[in-house]
């Protein structure tokens, strides 16, 4: 529970102190082909696990 609060919390950061920023970026990963949003979700998902390890 406290990992998901955390990870909500650095999620907000983002929109919140930069929204236009934050919203052109979004466009741009939304308009690239699939296969390249899966390959950037394995890539965060790999460095996430990578960390969770580190941290254990």
């Amino acid at each position: 529970m406290l990992a998901v609060a955390l990870m909500l919390i650095i999620e907000g950061i983002f929109p919140f102190v930069f929204p236009v920023a934050w919203r052109d970026t979004f466009r741009r990963i939304a308009e690239r082909p699939p296969h390249h949003i899966r390959i950037g979700g394995l890539i965060v998902m790999g460095l996430g696990l990578a960390l969770l390890m580190l941290a254990t």
